[in-house]
């Protein structure tokens, strides 16, 4: 009997999006994938054109700071391009022991661990600590990272629905008759929505069911807390968190990740996480910018950008709010630099998107998968560097986009 051969390349012809993103080519309104000509900064030069920058994660700005670059600079000439090779064999140099020393004592853990990326950081963590038989428990607005590294345990995933704190205890007493380890794993800030998890009762529900809970603090590390340690410092439950994970792509001006713990943690996963042992380890460069940043943010300069960066977001919010947008509020009063727009349709998104963008502004779109259908975003975020009078000129383009869309398109969510 003769086999018949399935094509495992077929799903790339026809899938689901495939009209959608020819449709979107064609009319030149694709939102992704754009071209950066110049540093990243407040206002930026992409694809010919000035344009002020409201869709980046550089929210203390030091990706522009003199010190920064030079730090840069100097790994780059002691070390060179690139290291070849693992954390495990030849890629580990004196700044990434430096940086891991320093990233514990602003955790105030014993020690932490600095991978490659911020993705990879997750499958560390989760790819090794979980096991079969075990139960992780997930919101469903966590990264897609987090999802990764679940999926990579093969322990037993259970999501919850987001934020929504009695689904999260009826998920936990679903995941104690599973009758295997427990870890619940949550953002800090959904990145999406800039919203803040509800640290305090999530680690009072996993003191309940006697789970660990390991906190993502990929967007929260170096904007929220006093010392910019993030929401567990913020919300003042870093005593009851037994994980932390962060990354140097955003507040640290770099690329990177790293994940902080107790000694036993880190060091059971320096010697058996393969996504670690067997990824190539960070550029030079990337860890001396991200050791010079965390330097920064812990200086006597730390206090001031962490109000900046905070106070923009308020301003670029209200700001928002008044000329008529449906604008993400935030439960507890507690803001974030992701400041997101409610659009609804995709395509609504899409198209507001080319318009702002035409008028000098570039934000981000959420579309579904990454937010729920019919939730469409435009995610704004803003930097401590922001002029004042840049956001105003934001605003400004904002509404005159706004007043030529809904005279085409009808109303906006209000």
């Amino acid at each position: 009997m003769a086999s018949t051969t399935h094509d495992v390349f077929a799903k790339v012809r026809g899938h689901e999006r495939a009209e959608q993103l020819r449709a979107a080519r064609e009319a030149d309104i694709l939102p992704y994938f754009r071209t950066l000509e110049g540093p990243a900064g407040p206002v930026v030069e992409m694809e010919g054109a000035e344009r002020i920058m409201l869709g980046s994660n550089n929210y203390l700005g030091l990706t522009a700071d003199a010190r920064v670059i030079e730090a840069a600079h100097a790994a780059l000439t002691t070390y060179g391009t690139g290291l070849t090779g693992s954390r495990l064999l030849n890629g580990t140099i004196r700044l990434h022991l430096e940086l891991e020393e320093e990233i514990a004592d602003w955790m105030g853990t014993q020690e932490a661990l600095v991978t490659s990326t911020g993705a990879q950081a997750n499958l560390t963590a989760l790819g090794t600590l979980l096991s079969p038989g075990d139960t992780v428990v997930a919101d469903s607005g966590d990264h897609a990272s987090i999802l990764d590294g679940c999926i990579l345990s093969r322990a037993k995933l259970r999501a919850f629905r987001h934020n929504r704190m009695d689904k999260l205890k009826r998920t936990l007493e679903k995941a104690k008759a599973d009758d295997g380890g427990i870890l619940v794993v949550v953002d800090g800030v959904f990145s999406m929505e800039g919203e803040i998890a509800p640290l305090p009762q999530i680690a009072d529900l996993c003191g309940q069911f006697g789970a660990r809970l390991m906190v993502d603090e990929a967007h929260g590390a170096g904007v929220l807390g006093a010392r910019g340690a993030g929401a567990c410092e913020l919300l003042g439950v870093e005593d009851r968190v037994d994980l932390r994970m962060g990354t140097f792509s955003k507040s640290l001006a770099s690329c990177g990740g790293f994940l902080a713990a107790s000694h036993e943690v880190i060091d059971y996963l320096r010697v058996q996480s393969r996504a670690f042992l067997f990824t190539a380890s960070n550029v030079p460069a990337s860890i001396g910018a991200a050791l010079a940043a965390l330097r920064i943010l812990r200086s006597s300069e730390g206090p001031q950008l962490l109000r900046r960066v905070l106070d923009n977001a308020a301003y670029l919010h209200e700001g928002l709010k008044e000329r008529g947008f449906k604008v993400v509020e935030h439960e507890g009063g507690h803001m974030s630099p992701i400041v997101p727009v409610s659009v609804g349709d995709d395509w609504r998104a899409v198209l507001l998107w080319r318009a702002l963008y035409d008028a000098g502004v570039f934000v981000n779109v959420a579309i579904h998968p990454a937010v729920p259908p019919g939730g469409a975003l435009l995610r704004t975020s803003v930097m401590a560097t922001h002029e004042r009078a840049t956001l105003d000129r934001a605003l400004d383009a904002f509404v005159a986009v706004k007043a030529a869309f809904e005279a085409q398109h009808g109303p906006l969510p209000d």
